[in-house]
């Protein structure tokens, strides 16, 4: 594990890793630490700004007085320190630099831990030492465990819009620790995703905006508190991934942008360091300090709040130089490849994996930038996950045309499968899919009330039997109407309304369908857990294939049906088996479906269809996805490789002994 106490005295090793950009635990020597020096107490504080005249640090202790506590420059690596006797935790303090120009300017401390709530921009002295975690049997278990064969369906959150107070104040890291991981839980989720929780004093940014990499925001409570959010998670059997934002830093003066009066953390010329479209600043990728600033910074959330992963934003932004820009400077081979910024991709995915091997790092990369989640060693970015972009824009394209033209658009629902195992790939229905006009998922839906809900029953049903691990946005679950609002709950009311009441127990029993059945999450990568029986009945609207796992009797048949007609004795070819019997479907009247079920088993018979040398006849539920497990012999169970009792048929009550 990495080093976790801070330095009692910055060494030239140290500085020299942090300026040849490998050191790995650069905020232990920078920042603000509590130490012990020449038997005395107090912070010692240290910030890099090479170009500085002069800095010193200023805080309640001084009565904000830069004359008072001047910090001395190291040598050439552009570091200042300077040990303050007598300082506490909780002291407020900014960093006063001194520009070639003459100007003084107030600054955030980049390594700061913890900060002052916004509007204000102070940063405060914190130790992150003296928490006690309880989550070694997760760690343990994560440490041993493969993430490719195992099921990941994830719940994206931001906690300032999840659910608020009666007074619409937040909910506290401790509040959210007891009441967002427990309905976690029961909606059977593996992991929970959060927006940015680093500091950010925008509240409109959703946290894509960053003023403190190295702190916890505030608005939810202290750095520890968000530890026990952490493990809260773990011990609940939850997995947290962050969202990382190493894109790009905002314009704010109190921030990163010219941090000692030059372009420091970002380009000087702004065809390289500004992103118009987003108004802000783009990080230097070749400056090696800030590859330790980078580094660090993924290092430092793993080693101390012990997180599982993260999704790094906008990844295309960062491959790119042309990236939403009309004027900008090619790489040196006249190319539009951001070089330094692979370069450095493929470094911190390196130095991640060697402390912490099984950490998720999920590239939200909407380009076809080849190979994202090939190891660097064969040319890859490193990354282990990516978002399936392509899959998420087709999908939700599709889904907002009338069904009566959607067999002129089937190829939406098709084509994914020409490159869903070219990468280890996540299917998001993220934040942004519900946000600017776009609409909530439900309201995507065309039709009437019904037709809305059985279509979105509908995708999350393909989306859960489709090739790749699962990613929903909060208030998906129970349908939620309007768009999200970042400053406010989501409509929890909503769930006392009857369809909006069944959509969420649907999602919550699809999820736990999905935990209970291997073959929809062992072999995601690869054609050998995917099958299609028939890919192109555009004129029916209906999409049929066949999921595998590693054992050769599970499988799972899924039938999708795209248009609000049912269609009875419909047949597809099958694998041998007995018979199958139906073991969920969304259109269960328990959901708010119109119940057309295939009450018994299905007889396989000897008609060859599609490719199969045996088929089956089915009815099929209008808007709506089911599946079909196969019956084997008894007599068959005893030639090994069979699946048991309990595979055979979903455990679920709703599937069990709903039609009784």
């Amino acid at each position: 594990m990495p080093q976790k106490a801070p330095l009692s005295k910055i060494t030239e090793d140290q500085l020299y890793l942090f300026n040849e950009g490998t050191n790995y635990q650069s905020y232990l020597m920078l920042g603000a630490h509590i130490v012990n020096e020449d038997n005395s107490f107090g912070v010692r504080f240290s910030v890099w700004a090479p170009n500085a005249v002069g800095v010193s640090v200023v805080g309640d202790f001084n009565a904000w007085d830069s004359l008072r506590h001047p910090l001395k420059k190291i040598a050439s690596s552009g570091v200042w320190e300077v040990f303050v006797p007598n300082i506490v935790q909780g002291e407020k303090y900014k960093y006063a630099i001194e520009t070639k120009e003459g100007n003084l300017q107030l600054k955030y401390d980049p390594y700061a831990y913890y900060s002052e709530l916004r509007p204000n921009t102070s940063s405060i002295v914190y130790q992150l030492d003296g928490y006690q975690w309880g989550d070694e049997e997760w760690q343990a278990h994560k440490k041993s465990t493969s993430l490719y064969d195992k099921p990941i369906s994830i719940y994206e959150v931001h906690l300032g819009s999840w659910r608020r107070k009666e007074d619409k104040s937040f909910l506290t890291y401790r509040d959210l620790a007891d009441e967002l991981v427990d309905y976690v839980v029961e909606m059977g989720y593996t992991h929970i995703e959060l927006l940015p929780i680093t500091e950010h004093p925008l509240d409109a940014s959703w946290g894509y905006q960053v003023l403190g990499f190295y702190a916890a925001t505030s608005r939810f409570g202290t750095p520890q508190d968000f530890m026990y959010f952490v493990d809260q998670c773990h011990q609940k059997g939850i997995g947290v991934i962050l969202d990382w934002v190493p894109g790009h830093f905002p314009k704010d003066a109190a921030g990163l942008a010219r941090f000692d009066g030059t372009a420091l953390y970002e380009h000087a010329d702004p065809r390289q360091g500004e992103q118009l479209q987003w108004g802000t600043l783009l990080f230097n990728y070749d400056r090696k300090e800030v590859q330790s600033f980078l580094i660090s910074n993924a290092i430092f959330w793993l080693t101390y709040f012990h997180v599982d992963g993260f999704r790094v934003d906008a990844v295309a932004s960062m491959l790119y130089l042309d990236f939403a820009k009309d004027d900008w400077i090619p790489n040196q081979y006249g190319g539009r490849e951001n070089l330094e910024a692979i370069s450095f991709m493929k470094k911190l995915n390196e130095a991640v994996y060697a402390e912490f091997p099984n950490t998720l790092m999920i590239a939200e990369e909407s380009s076809e930038w080849p190979m994202t989640t090939q190891p660097t060693y064969l040319g890859g970015l490193g990354y282990n996950y990516k978002w399936n972009m392509g899959w998420m824009n087709d999908i939700l394209k599709y889904i907002t045309i009338d069904p009566i033209h959607r067999k002129w658009n089937h190829s939406l629902l098709t084509f994914s499968l020409m490159y869903s195992f070219s990468e280890n790939f996540i299917l998001p229905l993220s934040h942004d899919e519900v946000v600017h006009e776009k609409r909530s998922l439900l309201d995507k839906m065309p039709g009437d009330y019904w037709n809305k809900f059985a279509g979105l029953r509908a995708l999350y049903g393909f989306m859960a039997s489709h090739p790749g691990k699962k990613l929903l946005f909060m208030g998906g679950e129970f349908g939620q109407f309007i768009e999200w609002k970042y400053d406010d709950s989501l409509d929890w009311h909503l769930i006392n309304y009857d369809m909006h009441g069944k959509m969420h127990s649907y999602v919550k029993e699809l999820n736990h369908f999905y935990l209970d059945n291997p073959c929809l999450w062992e072999i995601d990568h690869s054609w050998d857990g995917f099958e299609w029986i028939d890919p192109n009945d555009y004129n029916h609207s209906i999409l049929s294939f066949v999921r595998r796992g590693k054992n050769p009797r599970d499988l799972i048949i899924s039938v999708i049906n795209f248009t609000p007609v049912p269609r009875h004795d419909y047949r597809i070819g099958v694998p041998p088996a007995k018979g199958y019997t139906e073991v969920f479907n969304s259109d269960h009247i328990i959901y708010g479906g119109s119940g057309v079920y295939n009450e018994s088993e299905l007889e396989v018979e000897k008609i060859p269809w599609h490719k199969f040398q045996q088929s089956i006849s089915i009815s099929i539920p209008p808007l709506a996805a089911m599946y079909l497990k196969p019956e084997f012999e008894k007599e068959d169970d005893k030639k090994g490789g069979a699946v048991n009792e309990n595979e055979r048929v979903c455990s679920h009550a709703t599937c069990r002994g709903a039609r009784k």
